[in-house]
């Protein structure tokens, strides 16, 4: 069967081949009249090409003389291989004149977490059309974040300042908008813009305070005693005040490269009338300030939408543009005692590991091997006592190797495979963090979209360790067991998204995710993760099946009733208490800060931080089950093997509880929606936390017994 699918593709493909070539025989004629027409002209078009040129030269020559050279226009330059393979690393240089559109990005609230488009927003002036926004391209973690980069209706040109000017024609607001704007104003939703891949920030810099925040708000409530009102009434910010920050250095590139692009927005009433210039001086002012109120019978208000643009040299250099976007970031010497926090707890979990292992478990091997006559040759330690071999975990020895069977070995063989497959996913991404440029944390939707491949193509190792795993423990129905594999974690992931983006969708959510990124995720995991999962399930089915150092006995044992000590540490639930708490302790500082990127728009820049975090996270995670294993099977309990998970998968639960503290105290989440949408993804995250460090505990707990029963000498 295997030959004829193979001879069968060969004749696909050579019938392919001769179908091309048969094509390009039919179309060797027409391309050679072609050739032959432009042979013929080719001297009549040269002199008519050089005539041109001539002229035009003559041309600009004269408009350079009369100072009246034309301005070169470009939307963008041609780009570089450096910056096409590493977005954000290569400048881009400006000419004085040319274009540079600004893009506006979704409305945030860090009281709601449910962003919204720009242009929903009520009585906001149109953009341009569809077609300019179609150059910029969305990467499949943009749709699923629900981002969508629009043109703004601003676009700057280099250097040329613009007084204060409309944006559009007078709106007028209706009592409904109204409400919604004092809706948005209330829940803190900032509007997000760029320009040149710079996200616009409001900086306040002063000998006593440096205040820097990505955004502007959409306006602000004040208290009677700032608007002298009768009641906090709201304000809406219609004047925009922008400062694009260039640097100028001609020995080193041609042209202007943007450092800074800040904003300071103004709530300001112009006056109404038919003159349509603004005034030259437009600040915050109590008295001036534009009041979110209805007017006349209607409850209408008239508002106009205004800005200003101000271009500004700088000593900045390019590479430190970012810089003023980690103001009031916490300190790196933070990160340095997260990491030291981090190896305390591995040097302590390793110290512990290496006096079990090289003192008690050498001790007692020795003294077993000995009780039975077996004692090795270069051993020359006199035991008063050989009776000590005889108890404590080497008791087990013909039960610690009893696999648990039915659906308790296809779900520990599936959580292990698909742990391992997102391990692989973290260990890439850790590497792919290292190197400039590759994943930008400032780009979510692309760093997004990086991890969803990543893990899609690392489905043969998760179909490949599952198998593994589910012939140990004596399966049969291998095929169930690869569905399951490639099934079951995906599923339920794309199962809480759909439901939650139900919501979203109701809500008018920018985060919803259309039909078609739907089914697209949905092709990607049928026709690339499931088959890669195959493969690598039938490869680890074709492999040999894992050695077990002894042999497992017909009855099993019984298990004794604990005594107290420290085996009772090891008993459930203390050991799942005990066995995720350390590892969690190590990442704990780490995760504050991660968790402020994902939910408070901060910048998580410390890559080599993360990764040396995540490297003592497994050492600690695989050290702790390795002694609450020992300490179980020394209690002569023998049923390890999902226990050993569970107490490391415990962590993801640490993370989950983490995750509710963060949302009480910092947060402050509005709404019934806002917290279900925090909470899913919170638990979305734990989810595939707890799988990953559970396919730790069990791979390294499976290891650790088969060395020390390996060296035991049993009949």
């Amino acid at each position: 069967m295997m030959n004829r699918s193979v001879y069968h593709l060969l004749l696909l493909f050579w019938t392919t081949c001769l179908l091309a070539s048969t094509h390009a025989a039919v179309e060797k004629p027409k391309n050679l009249r072609a050739e032959q027409f432009k042979k013929a002209n080719k001297g009549k078009n040269d002199r008519k090409t050089r005539r041109e040129k001539k002229l035009n030269r003559e041309k600009m020559k004269a408009l350079k003389t009369a100072n009246q050279a034309p301005i070169k226009r470009r939307f963008r330059k041609k780009k570089s291989l450096a910056s096409v393979l590493f977005p954000g690393v290569a400048p881009n240089e400006y000419d004085k004149g040319e274009d540079m559109p600004v893009w506006v990005d979704q409305v945030e609230s860090k009281k709601t977490q449910v962003p919204i488009q720009f242009y929903n927003l009520p009585g906001v002036c149109s953009g341009p059309s569809q077609k300019t926004s179609a150059k910029l391209k969305k990467s499949l973690g943009a749709r699923l974040m629900g981002q969508e980069v629009l043109p703004s209706p601003y676009l700057f040109q280099m250097k040329e300042d613009v007084p204060p000017t409309k944006t559009c024609e007078t709106v007028v607001l209706s009592s409904k908008q109204i409400s919604r704007l004092k809706y948005f104003i209330a829940r803190q939703y900032r509007v997000n813009m760029s320009l040149d891949d710079l996200p616009v920030v409001m900086r306040l810099k002063t000998k006593s305070i440096d205040y820097s925040v990505k955004g502007y708000p959409i306006g602000f409530r004040a208290p009677p005693s700032y608007s002298g009102l009768d009641d906090i009434e709201s304000f809406l910010y219609n004047h925009l005040r922008f400062t694009v920050r260039y640097r100028k250095d001609p020995g080193e590139f041609v042209g202007y490269r943007i450092v800074g692009f800040e904003v300071m927005p103004v709530s300001y009433e112009h006056q109404s009338g038919k003159d349509s210039t603004l005034s030259d001086t437009i600040t915050n002012n109590p008295k001036t300030n534009l009041l979110l109120k209805g007017q006349g019978p209607k409850k209408e208000l008239t508002v106009t939408y205004s800005y200003e643009v101000k271009f500004v040299e700088s000593d900045t250099y390019w590479s430190d543009r970012w810089d003023v976007y980690l103001v009031g970031n916490p300190d790196e010497d933070v990160h340095l005692y997260a990491i030291m926090n981090s190896l305390m707890i591995c040097l302590f979990m390793t110290s512990v590991v290496v006096t079990v292992m090289l003192r008690t478990l050498r001790k007692e091997i020795n003294a077993y091997n000995t009780s039975i006559g077996i004692l090795e040759e270069d051993d020359d330690e006199d035991f008063e006592d050989a009776a000590i071999g005889e108890s404590g975990w080497k008791l087990v020895h013909g039960d610690v190797f009893r696999a648990p069977t039915g659906y308790s070995s296809l779900g520990l063989s599936i959580c292990v495979g698909t742990g391992i497959q997102i391990g692989c996913t973290l260990l890439i991404c850790a590497v792919l963090m290292l190197i400039p440029g590759v994943m930008n944390p400032m780009n979510k939707g692309k760093t997004l979209s990086n991890i969803v491949f990543i893990y899609v193509f690392s489905g043969s190792a998760s179909g490949y360790m599952s198998a593994r795993i589910y012939k140990l423990c004596g399966g049969k129905d291998w095929k169930k067991n690869t569905l399951y594999t490639a099934v079951a974690f995906p599923g339920t992931l794309v199962s809480l998204f759909t439901m939650l983006n139900i919501f979203l969708a109701f809500s008018g959510a920018a985060t919803s995710v259309g039909i078609l990124t739907i089914f697209l995720v949905f092709l990607l995991w049928l026709c690339v993760s499931t088959p890669l999962v195959f493969i690598g399930a039938y490869v680890g089915f074709r492999r040999e099946k894992i050695e077990i150092p002894t042999r497992v006995n017909q009855i099993a044992r019984v298990i004794p009733e604990s005594t107290g000590g420290w085996s009772q540490l090891a008993m459930a639930p203390n050991s799942y208490f005990i066995g995720g708490l350390l590892p969690f302790g190590s990442i704990c500082i780490e995760t504050f800060f991660l968790m402020n990127a994902l939910w408070l728009s901060q910048i998580y820049y410390m890559a080599g931080v993360l990764a040396a975090v995540l490297v003592v996270l497994v050492m600690t995670s695989a050290q702790v089950n390795v002694v609450m294993c020992y300490l179980q099977l020394c209690a002569e309990d023998h049923r390890w093997w999902i226990r050993s998970f569970l107490n490391a998968a415990s962590t993801g639960a640490y993370l989950f509880g983490y995750g509710i503290w963060f949302l009480i105290t910092k947060l402050n989440l509005v709404g019934f929606l806002p917290v279900t949408v925090y909470l899913t993804y919170m638990f979305m995250i734990a989810l595939a936390f707890a799988l990953f460090l559970g396919s730790i505990g069990f791979l390294s707990c499976l290891s650790f017994t088969r060395m020390i029963y390996g060296a035991l000498k049993v009949d």
